[in-house]
């Protein structure tokens, strides 16, 4: 009977997600396949494929994956420390839930009422300041001194508080306010002396006599005294702060060493993360590719960068010979000028513009010319080099192209002149089209590593499943 019920449930399985194709004697769900389709086929995207038209894609991608693990990149330890990085990011926000933010928004609550609660609760003051500099003459401190006396005599005369610190007070921030700092104070908020004769205060509406701090001379009033607030009016404040200050990485990282210690000996936060992302991967399809396609995908672009890009880039004899195999696909069906449009200073400078770069090749043509005109604090010349069609540029258009054209003069420049060569058919070499030369060589590459891939490893698609993408 169990026999009879394994084998049900693994028809099942075959059944509800079955094998597209194999490539490399690596079996594809049809899942997979169509994650991958799907999201590289949404809504916005401008290229479409059809379904068939996606395998060889998706082949492609596929062969270069298993030549990059077939070449051990997935042990560099780039890769490892990247794609680590990445299954962070997916996997450890799951490691806590609520319950676990909460416990730590409660712990924190606990202890900063008690710290506060212990230290005498919290204040709500108002106060009248008389300015005084730190280093004040005599006679300044003492004008200072009778001032804020003065006011204290009035105060103890029945003098409104608010309406003498709007008055007199020096502080500009709170006197617009009656002196009222506007929020509550806790203990090592505010200067010692200052904190000191405000806790002093025992009762609502008492204030202290004029004291002295680091600012000058207050007065200060009682307006309100309370314990810290009720959890629930600062829930919200407690978990922004969690969530501004890092404390989330913290509570995953307590929550990760606390799993460790219920482990065998040797168990690391790795073990746990990579355990804890199989188990998600196997009930989350989609997470599951996700983190697959980041896999591959680092893979993809170190193996790519290696056989295609970087190699393509580089590869200066093999951009030389494409282009000579394929120089027709370069030529021009009107003439371009290969050379400098130039403006200087003195007009001796024209013919020793030319002759600094007469008979050099044209790429030193720039290190040359910026070394032996312009390489102190004197500009003499301002050079625009290149190949140019008509219409790129005035000053060629007018005296290499002929054309009746209006130049523009360039300030403190006066005297303009070109020099070069009319290129009638196309390039001369690889480096005058070096740009499109080496993408099209990189293309030449890539094909020829497919071709190569497809010969080194086999690969079947089951078209009975493949009619079935987005139709189950």
């Amino acid at each position: 009977m169990m026999a009879m019920l394994l084998s049900g449930s693994i028809a099942f399985a075959q059944t509800s997600d079955p094998v597209i194709m194999t490539i490399a004697g690596q079996p594809v769900s049809r899942s997979e396949f169509e994650y991958s389709y799907n999201k590289n086929n949404s809504e916005g995207v401008i290229d479409k494929k059809s379904v068939d038209q996606y395998v060889d894609l998706f082949v492609n991608y596929k062969l270069k994956v298993k030549a990059a693990l077939d070449a051990n990149l997935d042990t560099l330890n780039s890769f490892a420390q990247e794609f680590k990085s990445y299954r962070d990011q997916q996997i450890r926000p799951t490691m806590i839930n609520d319950a676990d933010v909460e416990a730590e928004a409660q712990k924190i609550y606990q202890e900063t009422r008690k710290r506060i609660d212990d230290g005498g609760g919290m204040v709500k003051v108002a106060h009248i300041l008389v300015l005084l500099k730190q280093k004040a003459s005599d006679a300044e401190q003492k004008a200072a001194q009778e001032k804020i006396d003065s006011i204290y005599k009035v105060l103890k005369h029945g003098g409104d508080f608010a309406e003498l610190a709007k008055k007199y007070s020096q502080d500009p921030g709170s006197a617009k306010n009656g002196g009222d700092l506007g929020s509550w104070i806790t203990r090592n908020q505010t200067v010692k002396a200052f904190e000191d004769a405000a806790y002093g205060l025992k009762k609502k509406g008492q204030y202290t006599k004029p004291i002295q701090s680091e600012f000058g001379y207050h007065i200060i009033l009682l307006k309100d005294k309370q314990n810290f607030f009720p959890y629930d009016s600062v829930k919200a404040d407690i978990h922004r702060f969690i969530d501004s200050r890092g404390i989330r990485e913290k509570i995953i990282d307590d929550k990760l060493d606390s799993i460790v210690k219920t482990m065998p000996a040797g168990t690391t936060r790795e073990v746990v993360l990579d355990k804890k992302t199989d188990e998600l991967a196997s009930n989350d399809p989609n997470l599951k590719y996700l983190v697959q396609e980041y896999h591959d995908g680092l893979l993809l672009y170190e193996i790519s960068n290696r056989e295609v890009w970087d190699k393509g880039a580089k590869d200066e004899k093999g951009q030389e010979a494409y282009f000579k195999l394929n120089r027709k696909k370069y030529n021009w069906d009107k003439p371009r000028f290969k050379g400098i449009a130039y403006h200087v200073k003195d007009e001796k400078d024209i013919k020793a513009v030319k002759n600094s770069v007469k008979g050099k090749p044209f790429t030193e043509w720039a290190d040359i010319l910026r070394t032996t005109f312009n390489n102190d604090s004197v500009i003499r010349i301002r050079v625009e080099k290149g190949i140019f069609k008509e219409g790129d540029n005035a000053l060629i258009d007018k005296i290499e192209f002929k054309k009746d054209t209006t130049v523009k003069e360039v300030k403190d420049y006066p005297y303009d002149a070109t020099f070069g060569k009319m290129l009638k058919k196309g390039p001369e070499d690889y480096t005058d089209v070096k740009s499109l030369v080496v993408a099209d060589y990189q293309d030449a590459l890539e094909k020829e590593w497919v071709a190569s891939l497809r010969k080194k490893y086999s690969y079947t698609v089951n078209k009975d499943v493949l009619a079935t993408v987005n139709k189950h």
